[in-house]
């Protein structure tokens, strides 16, 4: 693995050629035909993989079910609702003709599609950690392939027992874990200050587009060709992204074998005044008393407070408030995330380009963009209940929720790379610990709202109300205390040892 002594070595062995290299550098510069930006469409990619892989039992589990014998209706009040969802009934007939089914309780469900969180909490902060140390290349490359082949075998181990099914989610949570939080390693050695943004904003895209299409075509496999080949498909693309991976990821631009002089001369150079290179001992007293990363993990907690809301809900209150058929329901709800998926990476952009033009300051623009994202995002998911009537002023709201809620990955969601890019993959390990506390407490909170009394307005009123107010805290205690310039712990050795 580099370290910063390689980087500045790297960047004495480059000859200078005066005017020609400076020329090339400025092509570099501006250019989206670079190694770096291919590397970012790879994770791009990556991210998709895992995202679907995620979410692929969600979708088949319908399907996988045989709700007859799991729920067993014993009340005349559960008549209406039958009758109600008919047409949704038939459909389900149709998919289980196509494959096995099985008479899961709802207890094993929820087991099933919770013990993937289990895996992925217990091995967060050692993922980030042993990335930033050992590089991400093979940290990322593992955690996919595993991750994609026990996705193929998913539907074998269906039919061997709920005991395996379980123990395979709980070790893809870990290897997903892998992939999602090793790879800000990469970028510590491959993103130049002015084209940070717009690398992971690329990159990170990948989750929503894996959303979208997932819950675009998951309920069409069922229906028609049946629930295994959810899986078959999406591991499938999570092996051929391996096939991608492997040979043309590498940790630091001065071991790429196919990346040009002047790209690798410009990145190198660019990132000569950042010390990148990780230690084995982490400044945790330092880490406790620093305001700035208090801020970015409050920001992460709050943020994802409200995204976790939407991830789990949106086709609920699609299907439920709306009145939407299973059909178009699941279009319904794909598309804030596609919308989420475009404007990621035009907001990565723009703020690339607010930086490099010098127009604003790094922690200006981190301020406005989560500023943006998260006030705008409240702004529309407020007045939801109240738009109820109108499917159109509904949905209206919620992409552009989900547009402007995108532009934090602009913003406090990336913060962490610039105050301590040598502990990036630690951060990211332990931001995600507090993304994942508000994804349990959340939804939970969120159903024990919706299912109070007998007015699901006034539940689903709470609900945005709630988050909005949560989000909108967090924004106020990242504003008054984010910073964007490197920390003093960052920059030195390491002082307290794990």
């Amino acid at each position: 693995m580099a370290t910063g002594a390689d980087f500045k070595a790297a960047g004495e062995n480059i000859p200078n050629d005066g005017d020609s290299h400076l020329a090339e550098e400025r092509s570099c510069r501006k250019g989206f035909c670079t190694v770096r930006h291919g590397l970012a469409i790879i994770l791009q990619l990556c991210n998709f993989s895992i995202y679907t892989q995620q979410m692929n039992l969600s979708i088949a589990i319908t399907a996988m079910v045989n709700h007859t014998e799991a729920s067993q209706p014993n009340s005349s009040t559960e008549q209406p609702f039958v009758d109600a969802q008919g047409n949704w009934n038939e459909t389900l007939k149709e998919a289980k003709a196509l494959a096995p089914v099985y008479n899961w309780s709802p207890e094993i469900q929820g087991v099933l599609l919770s013990c993937l969180n289990y895996g992925s909490f217990l091995a967060l902060i050692p993922t980030g950690y042993v990335a930033g140390i050992f590089g991400a290349k093979y940290v990322v490359g593992f955690g996919l392939f595993v991750s994609s082949v026990l996705t193929l075998f998913f539907p074998l181990a269906a039919d061997v027992g709920v005991a395996l099914l379980i123990v395979f989610r709980v070790i893809q949570g870990i290897a997903q874990v892998m992939v999602l939080t090793g790879q800000y390693s990469i970028w510590v050695k491959w993103a130049p200050p002015l084209e940070r943004s717009q690398l992971t904003t690329i990159a990170g895209s990948g989750s929503m587009l894996g959303t979208f299409i997932v819950l675009l075509v998951g309920g069409l496999l069922c229906q028609t060709i049946g629930w295994p080949y959810i899986f078959y498909i999406f591991g499938g693309i999570g092996c051929a992204c391996c096939l991608l991976w492997f040979p043309l990821v590498y940790n630091d631009p001065g071991s790429h074998p196919f990346i040009s002089t002047s790209e690798k001369r410009f990145i190198v150079r660019s990132l000569s005044q950042q010390d990148c290179s990780p230690g084995w001992s982490l400044p945790i007293k330092a880490m406790i008393k620093c305001l700035p990363l208090w801020a970015i993990i409050v920001s992460y907690f709050c943020e994802y407070w409200l995204f976790n809301i939407i991830m789990a809900y949106t086709p609920t209150y699609i299907s439920s408030v709306l009145q939407a058929s299973p059909k178009d329901s699941g279009i319904l709800s794909a598309l804030p995330f596609v919308v989420g998926c475009i404007c990621i990476v035009l907001g990565g952009l723009l703020a690339d380009f607010l930086l490099s033009r010098k127009i604003l300051r790094l922690v200006t623009i981190r301020k406005v963009f989560t500023a943006i994202g998260v006030f705008f995002s409240c702004m529309f998911l407020v007045p939801l209940p109240w738009v109820r009537s109108s499917q159109g002023a509904t949905m209206t709201f919620l992409v552009l929720s989900a547009a402007s809620s995108s532009f934090c990955e602009s913003g406090a969601l990336i913060n962490f790379l610039d105050i301590a890019p040598r502990y990036a993959g630690f951060l990211k390990g332990l931001l995600q610990v507090f993304s994942h506390i508000a994804g349990a407490i959340s939804p939970t909170v969120t159903g024990v709202l919706i299912s109070q009394g007998s007015d699901s307005e006034a539940g689903w009123r709470n609900v945005f109300l709630i988050a909005a107010a949560i989000d909108i805290v967090g924004l106020i205690f990242y504003l008054i205390f984010a910073k964007a310039e490197v920390q003093d712990w960052a920059k030195d050795q390491a002082l307290t040892h794990l």
